[in-house]
């Protein structure tokens, strides 16, 4: 190689700003350091944080930056000190987050611990749909909310990205579920194994989802003081998109008898292991709404903003 840098394709943005920022581009490629793997990307997951940070920056501060965390791939090389993989393993997870990873391209290094094996009946498009949403569902219902068989489950946006996926893991658990999702996708959401769905446009839910155990808050805003209100004595509201503002939750939760927090998902090898477990025991599959190749990531953002997918979009990288 001769001390040259190899390159590689991966989706930059000099700029902050819509979907069209995206551009395919040049870059150097990755190499890893002491504990961390290279994989060779096979499909890179599309989130909500995605195009926020597309749009925001936030953490990432000014551009040139690269967005995405969900990969599926192969093992291309190993750091010093690996012992978890080989060249060559298959494997999925969500490096870094929320630091960036810059998963939107061919390859990407990632610490070895923030990645399992993928499940063997899986192919990389669905595995890559997998960590963001899944451990989000996991950490939320079984390490913090700690469901178990017999409670009710409220989901919100049940059909959504972690909602579809939260769903099954709670029945998995022995939940009783209930979940919220325009008419159109009830029966979808009856197939994942929700027991009552719930039309928002039609009811206010609080009048129909009462002496719920764990509320998934996947919304926000109004969503999170209105499912208060749902939710049994000493029963638990988890919300994903109120890290920042957990105590103030947790105020307004204590106030009525009952408990409420925020959470921010972690690269979590153990969890991504549950989440292959039940893969392979045929308890949890991940719906993809669409693919793109990696060069479209516009579209596939501009399709994620609409708000009306079922499930996930993934990338796929030749």
């Amino acid at each position: 190689m001769g001390g040259m840098t190899e390159r590689m394709l991966a989706i930059r943005q000099d700029s902050l700003g819509g979907p069209e920022v995206l551009q395919l581009a040049e870059v150097d490629r990755p190499s890893p350091g002491p504990t961390e793997v290279l994989v060779r990307v096979r499909a890179a997951g599309v989130n909500p944080v995605d195009w926020k940070v597309r749009t925001r920056g936030g953490a990432f501060g000014n551009p040139p930056f690269t967005v995405g965390w969900d990969v599926s791939g192969e093992v291309a090389e190993i750091g010093a000190g690996v012992t978890r993989f080989a060249v060559g393993d298959e494997v999925f997870g969500m490096p870094r987050f929320p630091q960036a990873a810059s998963a939107y391209a061919q390859y990407v290094t990632s610490p070895s611990r923030h990645l399992a094996r993928k499940p063997a009946g899986l192919d990389h498009v669905h595995a890559a749909a997998l960590p963001l949403a899944a451990l989000t569902a996991w950490q939320a219902l079984v390490d913090t909310a700690q469901v178990s068989a017999g409670q009710r489950v409220l989901v919100h946006a049940a059909a959504g990205g972690v909602g579809h996926l939260a769903v099954q893991i709670a029945k998995a658990r022995g939940a009783y579920v209930l979940g919220t999702a325009r008419a159109s996708k009830h029966e979808l959401l009856r197939e994942l194994g929700v027991d009552e769905p719930i039309d928002y446009t039609a009811y206010d839910f609080v009048q129909v989802a009462t002496d719920v155990d764990v509320v998934l808050d996947t919304v926000g805003g109004e969503y999170e003081d209105r499912s208060l209100h749902t939710l049994r004595p000493g029963g638990i509201l988890v919300g994903i998109l109120n890290a920042g503002s957990a105590a103030e939750t947790a105020r307004k939760a204590q106030a009525l008898g009952v408990r409420g927090t925020g959470m921010l998902v972690e690269p979590d090898h153990t969890g991504l292991e549950e989440v292959a477990a039940l893969i392979e025991a045929g308890e949890l599959r991940p719906l993809v709404a669409a693919t793109f190749p990696l060069a479209e990531a516009g579209r596939a953002h501009e399709l994620g903003e609409t708000g009306q997918t079922s499930g996930k979009i993934v990338l796929t990288v030749d």
